[in-house]
C-alpha cells in the first residue's frame, strides 16, 4: 500500500513538473514575440522619422 501512495505521489510530481516546464515554455515564446514586435515597430518609426526628415530637408531646399 504504501509503495501505492509513493507512485501516486511520484505521477503528481511529474505532472506539475510538465505542467510548469509548458508553462515557462509559453512564458518564454511570448516574451519572444513582444521582443519581435518591439524590433518592428521601432524599425517602422524609425522609417517613418527618415521620411519625415528627408521631406524637411526638402522643403529648406525648396525654401532657399
Amino acid at each position: 500500500m504504501n509503495t501505492y501512495l509513493n507512485r501516486s505521489n511520484d505521477m503528481s510530481l511529474m505532472n506539475e513538473d510538465l505542467a510548469r516546464a509548458q508553462m515557462s515554455a509559453r512564458l518564454g515564446e511570448a516574451r519572444q514575440l513582444r521582443v519581435g514586435h518591439q524590433v518592428a515597430r521601432a524599425a517602422r518609426l524609425s522609417r517613418k522619422a527618415e521620411r519625415a526628415a528627408q521631406q524637411a530637408r526638402l522643403a529648406l531646399a525648396r525654401a532657399l
